[in-house]
């Protein structure tokens, strides 16, 4: 069997899913992602399935999405983000997770995207730009990109398919393996600088959005 990852925000998370499911879930509490009644089930990335981490319609399968009424391929070309994390919630809503150990990690350099891909990826992050501050004129597909992608996603599942997702951003604290923030306020600080940029509010939990941190101190004897 695989085993954790050695360093960084894949190791916490997986630690996190596999070991202790229980502080995931009150710190998604905690932060409003779910309700203080909300279970979740987590999909990926599980010890039995070599802790794989999924993308495009494996990824929306594991959340278990289905029968949107958009097909994805029609927003995202193939090999679009591998999410850290996948869950179901008790209610049925899907939980896509992006985790974060260390400021660097979130400044995200441009698209990589190839020529082919490189249109559609652009027009469909205009869209969601739109959707989300419609006064904006960043360019989403350069600083930040990861994050803006991230958004786009939620876009298209919750405003354009009505799907209930919910998209975590999950900030680790004192991962020390990392040098990472000590603070959730050093983590504030990175997201207002990164919502400055892209020029979204900062508050998008009413597009489902949220942010949760967990304190890697929680998990360090669970290995």
């Amino acid at each position: 069997m695989r085993g954790f990852a050695n360093a960084g925000s894949q190791r916490w998370l997986q630690i996190a899913v596999n070991r202790k499911p229980q502080l995931l879930l009150s710190a998604l509490r905690r932060s409003g992602a779910i309700g203080p009644r909300i279970s979740v089930t987590w999909t990926s990335p599980l010890e039995e399935d070599e802790l794989r981490e999924y993308r495009d319609g494996a990824a929306l399968a594991k959340a278990g999405i289905a029968n949107l009424k958009r097909p994805l391929d029609s927003f995202w070309p193939a090999r679009g983000p591998v999410w850290d994390a996948l869950g179901i919630s008790s209610d049925g809503g899907p939980v896509l997770v992006e985790a974060k150990a260390h400021i660097p990690e979130a400044a995200s350099p441009a698209t990589r995207a190839s020529p082919e891909s490189r249109p559609l990826i652009e027009r469909s992050l205009i869209e969601a730009r739109g959707f989300y501050a419609p006064r904006a004129t960043a360019v989403w597909s350069g600083l930040f990109y990861q994050y803006a992608n991230r958004l786009a996603y939620q876009y298209f599942l919750k405003r354009v398919n009505g799907v209930a997702s919910r998209l975590v951003f999950l900030y680790f604290v004192n991962a020390d393996d990392m040098l990472g923030p000590m603070s959730e306020e050093e983590w504030h600080g990175a997201m207002r600088l990164i919502h400055a940029v892209l020029g979204v509010p900062k508050d998008l939990k009413p597009h489902g959005v949220f942010d949760v941190f967990l304190d890697t101190r929680l998990l360090q004897d669970a290995v």
